[in-house]
């Protein structure tokens, strides 16, 4: 493989010099029959299940659906079963963890498992409803949202106690510090600054009463919305949403994921799209991803997984995503001979494109694509 793209690093410097662009173009097209697209893979022993939610805790992952709960100890290339002790009959539809517990929201209630998911145990007492929609962990509470309203536990499950928004469908929560945001099914977005005791109405801009997925990424919130909509983003608390419209589709969203570099959305229908810049600008990444409804998305250390509604589980290599910070000229989400050849181009039309000066000299030309060979190389 270094060989090939040693000689095509020769083939490269010697048809830009004399110019013959035609050879140069059939050479490297020629080499790219050589190399396969990065695409989703599906996990082992999730092929044909309904997956609505995934999380990654202490090494293992762990996907849920109306099977109840896998768990994978190989970074989600396959998956058994993890229901000693929890629901199998009703689906697993929400994840959260602390630092002694991993837990469970299904739709007979909460489990808790103190074995990395060997074993659970029903932790459901004081809940209005044990239908889950979302489960999250703020400090030393837990919260659990369901079709009335919200509910708070602050000690690790033994109790529940009602936090507010009752009669409320609650379809997802998330935090910023102490502030809690949730998402409902019919009256949009509300937040709370006092653990649940009020909520306040946030909807200033949102044009969608349906959401299932909101998400905070620092201090920025982005929420879901219904179909015809897409994603919004607040930067300030909530108090204003703005819709995301630049390579992302006004479908309704179900799952994000987030590390400090990207955020990851989910969508029925549109399948996976991701952004490295907080919003501004989105990619979508769908090859080799069989069913396009994502109901949930987690991001371990090199993967990130998608939970579909009825195609299992699925993963795709997070460095596909990273490289794309360096070599990517054509923005398709893949570092490959397509963007020596768009490189190539703009050299021969003496065009600038930021993304094709890799090393930053203000110059597109040879040593740029020495540098992208290197980045497909790993070097």
């Amino acid at each position: 493989m270094k060989c090939i793209f040693l000689k095509l690093t020769d083939y490269v410097t010697y048809h830009l010099t004399t110019y013959n662009l035609n050879k140069l173009k059939k050479s490297i097209l020629i080499l790219a029959i050589s190399f396969g697209y990065s695409q989703w893979t599906q996990s082992e022993g999730t092929e044909g299940l309904d997956m609505q939610a995934v999380i990654s805790y202490n090494n293992f992952d762990f996907a849920g659906g109306a099977t109840g709960t896998y768990r994978s100890s190989d970074q989600a290339f396959s998956f058994q079963t993890s229901n000693n002790g929890n629901d199998s009959n009703g689906p697993s539809r929400a994840y959260t963890y602390d630092e002694l517990y991993i837990y469970v929201g299904t739709s007979q209630g909460v489990f808790r498992s103190d074995n990395n998911g060997d074993s659970w145990i029903p932790k459901s007492n004081g809940l209005t409803s044990g239908l889950t929609h979302a489960l999250i962990k703020v400090n030393s509470r837990l919260f659990h949202t369901g079709p009335f309203g919200v509910s708070m536990s602050n000690n690790l499950g033994e109790n529940w106690t009602a936090a507010g928004l009752s009669g409320y469908d609650v379809r997802c929560i998330t935090n910023i510090e102490d502030t809690l945001f949730v998402g409902t099914i019919g009256d949009g977005l509300f937040k709370s600054t006092d653990w649940g005791e009020n909520w306040s109405s946030i909807n200033n801009g949102s044009i969608s009463s349906n959401f299932r997925a909101i998400q905070s990424k620092g201090n920025i919130l982005f929420a879901g919305g219904q179909n015809g909509t897409g994603v919004f983003r607040s930067t300030n608390f909530g108090n204003n949403w703005e819709l995301l419209t630049n390579g992302i589709s006004s479908a309704a969203y179900r799952g994000f994921a987030i590390n400090d570099q990207l955020i990851v959305a989910g969508s029925t229908g549109a399948g996976v799209f991701y952004s490295l810049d907080n919003g501004d600008n989105w990619s979508v990444i769908n090859d080799g991803l069989t069913d396009l409804t994502v109901f949930d998305l987690e991001l371990n250390d090199n993967y990130i997984i998608a939970a579909t509604h009825n195609q299992g589980v699925f993963r795709y290599e997070l460095s596909n995503i990273i490289t794309l910070l360096q070599g990517d000229v054509n923005g398709d989400g893949i570092v490959n001979v397509l963007d020596i050849l768009m490189a190539v181009n703009l050299i021969l039309s003496n065009e600038y494109n930021n993304n094709a000066d890799i090393n930053s000299d203000s110059f597109i030309n040879v040593l740029d694509i020495i540098s992208i060979v290197n980045i497909i190389l790993g070097e």
